[in-house]
């Protein structure tokens, strides 16, 4: 089976049958639809390889993330598909996991399949990477921060608004032992988070105390670690905000292991808002930031860089969702008016 049977089926030309898989906009409309119809009954599947030697277009978006053990990123990397197969591309996936050898490899096979456009997803660690993209003309799409040359848009998210919000809805509950597992130190994402976070309390009129910030990796790992730490200091604070969900989960579990109950004696806060979010034990308070929102604003941004109408900067929302982990201050007069009820 190939386009010429599609073609017979239709009663349509093979350049036409051509130009509406290839998704040409000038394509009769009525044209369109009986090719497809005609693809449908025969079940007939385009040459991709094909399609892109004649058109000179690889049809194909690359994205490159960080990890893939955080469940935000293939959340995320499900997302970027969706949207992208709606417009008609297909996707490439690449994962650095943080090591330089294979940032190279991420560029390789992108210069190889010949993608038209990369979202680098890394959050904060994408200099290498965009510099030998940017060299070739590809266009980028980056997160929070790079260079402002033709071809590179940004997805800039607002760190602050979610995470302020966080803050004031503890400080409502009482809470002014406030303390912040970060992300790797260095990272852009995590370093923008921990800023938002001391801005926020201050606005609150609540003291920053060093031995609550502790430097965690993004990881549970990485969450179990911190809280140790946290516990170990001679005064413990009585919420505890992470610069990501998976960090708050090693602080549940280790608050587990310790023997305190979340939230009456400790309230959690973290921040993506990943699917498992809502299934933890209990049910986590999470600064939201939407993959899909920034699965559609990259596909977009790199549609307009490949069909001409691109923008400069999107922004992305971040949003608190409260849940079960939060609540007042143990020994609070609030907390006590609860325990009486």
């Amino acid at each position: 089976m190939d386009i010429h049977t599609v073609a017979k089926r239709a009663n349509v030309s093979i350049a036409t049958v051509s130009r509406t898989v290839n998704r040409v906009p000038t394509v009769n409309p009525k044209l369109a639809k009986r090719v497809w119809e005609a693809i449908d009954e025969l079940g007939y599947f385009p040459n991709t390889q094909a399609r892109a030697l004649g058109s000179g277009r690889s049809g194909l978006l690359g994205l490159i993330v960080s990890e893939i053990t955080n469940p935000f990123f293939p959340e995320l990397i499900q997302g970027f598909e969706d949207v992208a197969v709606e417009n008609g591309y297909e996707i490439l996936v690449s994962s650095t996991n943080y090591d330089p050898k294979k940032m190279e490899l991420c560029i390789r096979r992108m210069l190889e399949r010949k993608v038209e456009g990369v979202a680098v997803m890394t959050f904060g660690i994408e200099q290498p990477l965009y510099e030998q993209l940017a060299h070739r003309n590809i266009p980028l799409v980056l997160v929070d921060a790079g260079p402002d040359r033709p071809g590179i848009s940004l997805l800039k998210v607002d760190y602050q608004h979610g995470i302020r919000q966080a803050v004031q809805h503890l400080a409502a509950l009482g809470h002014r032992k406030l303390g912040f597992i970060t992300g790797p130190r260095g990272l852009h994402s995590a370093e923008s988070r921990l800023l938002a976070f001391t801005k926020s309390i201050a606005e609150c009129g609540i003291s920053q105390m060093s031995d609550w910030i502790v430097t965690g990796d993004h990881t549970l790992e990485g969450g179990v670690t911190a809280m140790e730490k946290i516990l170990a200091a001679p005064d413990q604070p009585t919420a505890i905000m992470c610069s990501n969900d998976m960090t708050a989960l090693g602080v549940l579990h280790k608050a587990y292991r310790a023997g305190l109950q979340v939230p009456q004696d400790l309230s959690v806060i973290g921040f993506d808002d990943i699917h498992m979010a809502r299934v933890m034990i209990p049910p986590l308070t999470s600064i939201q930031m939407s993959r899909m929102e920034l699965a559609r604003a990259a596909v977009s941004a790199l549609r307009g860089h490949v069909e001409g109408s691109q923008l400069r900067e999107y922004k992305i929302d971040t949003q608190l969702v409260v849940r079960e982990s939060t609540s007042y201050p143990k020994g609070s007069m609030q907390d006590l008016k609860a325990v009486k009820h």
